[in-house]
């Protein structure tokens, strides 16, 4: 099987090159294919001719979104139409990741996948705006929504509060947005079982939902570094972009195609940070 991947030198592309290190790869980065170019889009995938492409590019930086809504449209709309129509073209099943923050947050508990989308976020915004081009443009989609990313080869939440609590005496951290903090690691193997499954939108995140601040608290914890953590509301920690209040995810989908539930975020987390600074 050939497979393709967009942002594969990105956090989840390299979890996902790992996970499929069996098929014949084709490693697309920002710097060898412009998704925001049609032509370019088209032809590279024309040439290569996968048998499935999965979609991880995008800019992902949801404040940044906010101050330059054009280039996310862009990038994360306009980049997922391309490369939806690249793979319509040779009829190659499309693998779309999505977001979290195609919710809102306020339906108070987490989202089913056919769940009501109203983003609230420019970053939000951009990323519906792929999922309506690759269910509109192509048949053969599945579309991934996951939440809170962690893993190797990227910014990430666990690294920063890593770093901090080495470098501060005490850590302020929002206490009022729930959501599933998801192993790119865990991501990846699950996109794996969803392959050959029926297509459609699939809601894939570790297990459990908690805050921003209970997830840094664990991370502490795990390191054994016992500073101060303080909860505080989002109105204390402003941002110039607005995050739902809870936006976990039920993963319906997948017991229903019966994939087995991903693990707990907290299993998970302690795995990763045992690898990424093993204490001792």
């Amino acid at each position: 099987m050939k497979v393709a991947i967009t942002g594969a030198d990105g956090m989840l592309g390299n979890a996902i090159q790992k996970v499929f290190a069996d098929a014949e790869l084709i490693p697309f980065s920002h710097t060898t294919l412009d998704i925001t170019d049609l032509d370019c889009a088209v032809k590279s995938v024309r040439n290569t001719r996968p048998d499935l492409l999965i979609h991880a590019a995008a800019f992902t930086d949801v404040d940044a979104c906010e101050s330059d809504p054009e280039k996310a449209f862009l990038v994360n709309g306009i980049g997922a139409r391309n490369i939806a129509i690249a793979c319509e073209e040779i009829r190659c099943p499309i693998l779309h990741i999505s977001s979290d923050y195609v919710f809102d947050g306020s339906k108070g508990a987490p989202y089913d996948e056919w769940d009501k989308t109203n983003p609230i976020s420019q970053y939000g915004l951009s990323k519906l705006m792929a999922e309506q081009f690759v269910s509109s443009l192509t048949n053969r989609f599945y579309i991934v929504r996951t939440s809170w990313l962690y893993g190797s080869h990227g910014r990430n939440f666990v690294d920063t509060i890593v770093r901090l609590l080495a470098e501060k005496d005490s850590l302020k951290v929002v206490n009022d947005q729930f959501g599933s903090p998801t192993y790119t690691d865990d991501l990846a193997a699950t996109l794996r079982q969803l392959i050959g499954k029926g297509y459609g939108i699939y809601h894939v995140t570790n297990s459990g939902v908690c805050t921003w601040h209970e997830f840094a608290v664990k991370i502490a914890e795990l390191i054994a570094i016992d500073k101060p953590v303080m909860p505080v509301t989002s109105e204390e920690f402003k941002r110039p972009a607005r995050r739902p209040a809870l936006s976990g995810l039920n993963n319906t989908m997948l017991r229903l195609e019966g994939i087995a539930a991903l693990r707990h975020w907290s299993e998970a987390l302690e795995q990763y940070l045992k690898q990424a600074c093993p204490v001792g």
